[in-house]
């Protein structure tokens, strides 16, 4: 796994400067807390129904079960996504970067600990415009933090490696499974997430969906790195201000 600092070439259009980073190749997100606000009521309602306390995995929990036990574990935790689905929100400058970067024909994948119903629910009720391809669920295993959905995601993309991703997402799972496919990472920060912001394992930092659009436009470039960019150096003053406010 490789830990140097991460970057790509900018992709705003008539940008011609050679900024000697390789082309993005892909973006992969995450459901919950990152395409949708997040629902973290959820997960103590999962634990209570299942009979378990923090930190206990819950999806761990499952598969260690006996086989037979563990359909009836499953849709226990099933129905409490169904009913809070009907109440999902998007995050704000959800449509925004997703119109962008259908612009730019990024390849668009989803990676996610959720059943495939709340997922489809969202893209359908949101992003009916937008193509999401592949959509790894829960059903795909191992789950994150694992890196074995977004490296599955990189091969059907036919990419030799996922260091030419990123994975957006608000956990630690996120954060975790993107570093260990060695993709760069983005942490979608809120008020619950925070301490994650200076975590080893993400690359960058936005306050809100649509903030990438800027980063992306300029060329990615992780908090590691960024003082050395040429992109960077070339940056006003004012402009230097706002990539400055996001990280």
């Amino acid at each position: 796994m490789s830990k140097r600092p991460r970057r790509f070439a900018p992709l705003k259009d008539g940008d011609v400067e050679d900024s000697g980073a390789p082309k993005l190749a892909g973006i992969v997100f995450d459901v919950d807390g990152t395409l949708c606000e997040p629902q973290n009521y959820m997960f103590a309602e999962m634990r209570e129904a299942l009979g378990i306390t923090k930190p206990t995995d819950i999806l761990d929990h499952i598969y260690a079960l006996p086989a037979a036990k563990q359909e009836d574990a499953m849709e226990s935790i099933r129905k409490i996504e169904r009913t809070a689905m009907t109440s999902q929100k998007p995050q704000p400058g959800l449509v925004t970067l997703m119109t962008y970067l259908t612009t730019k024909n990024m390849k668009m994948g989803i990676c996610t600990r959720n059943f495939d119903m709340p997922v489809n629910h969202l893209l359908e009720k949101f992003l009916p415009e937008h193509k999401f391809h592949p959509i790894i669920t829960r059903e795909f295993r191992p789950p994150k933090p694992s890196p074995a959905g977004i490296l599955h995601i990189a091969k059907q993309w036919d990419l030799a490696s996922a260091e030419n991703l990123i994975m957006v997402g608000d956990s630690i799972d996120d954060m975790a499974a993107g570093r260990a496919a060695g993709s760069a990472t983005v942490l979608l920060v809120n008020d619950v997430n925070a301490h994650l912001a200076d975590h080893e394992n993400t690359d960058f930092v936005i306050r809100q969906l649509d903030d990438l659009i800027e980063v992306l436009d300029r060329g990615f470039f992780s908090r590691s790195n960024f003082m050395e960019n040429k992109i960077w150096k070339s940056t006003s003053k004012e402009d230097k201000k706002a990539v400055l406010d996001l990280l």
